[in-house]
This record gives structure tokens, sequence and C-alpha cells, in this order.
């Protein structure tokens, strides 16, 4: 029962056994600060969760700023303009291919 548990959503958390956690508490508690969740194991299997309780724009921050630390996310440097969602993507072309599009682009260097 204990594997098929760490699969899925859990399987992207940081573990930690039941010694890590009482040896390094204060260090799990500020990962959870900034975004993180923490999954406690014991004996391997898992018996809790560590997750932050604040709700709204902190917790949020924390975890878009342990992505951009990550490499996973980058932020925008500006705004972006206030009519780029409300135009219409541009339509295909009859006979256009989006897999040869692709290939142009990267042998352009686009």
């Amino acid at each position: 029962m204990g594997n098929e548990l760490l699969n899925g959503y859990n399987s992207h958390m940081k573990r930690a056994t039941l010694t890590e956690t009482k040896n390094n508490l204060s260090a799990l508690v500020d990962r959870v600060r900034h975004g993180e969740a923490i999954l406690i194991l014991d004996r391997g299997r898992p018996v809790a969760r560590l997750e932050s309780v604040m709700e709204g724009s902190s917790a949020s921050e924390g975890r878009l700023a342990r992505l951009e630390r990550q490499g996973v996310l980058r932020r925008a440097s500006r705004k972006s303009p206030k009519d780029l969602l409300s135009k219409r993507p541009p339509q295909p072309t009859r006979g256009s291919s989006a897999l040869q599009e692709l290939i142009e682009e990267r042998r352009s260097g686009r």
C-alpha cells in the first residue's frame, strides 16, 4: 500500500522521514513558508503532509519565488499589452502543417 500512495500528486513533493523532520523542523518549515509541501514518512509510508496554512497572495508569492529560484518560470519584466487577449489568434492557412512550421522555425533559429 505504501508505494502507490507516493504516485501522482505526492510524487513531486519533498519527502522527509520522522527522524529528518525532528532534526530539521525549522528548515522544513522555512521551505513550507516558501510554497513547498513536505510529505512525512514513517518507515517508508506516508503519514502526514506539512503544508502552508496561509491563503492568498503570501502562499502564492512564496510558491512563485521558489519556482523562479528553481528556474521553472521567469516572471514578466513588463505588463502584457491590453489588447493581447482581445485579438483573435491568426487562422492557419490552408494546407499548412504545424509540424512543418515548427521544423522551419527551428531551422531559421527563431
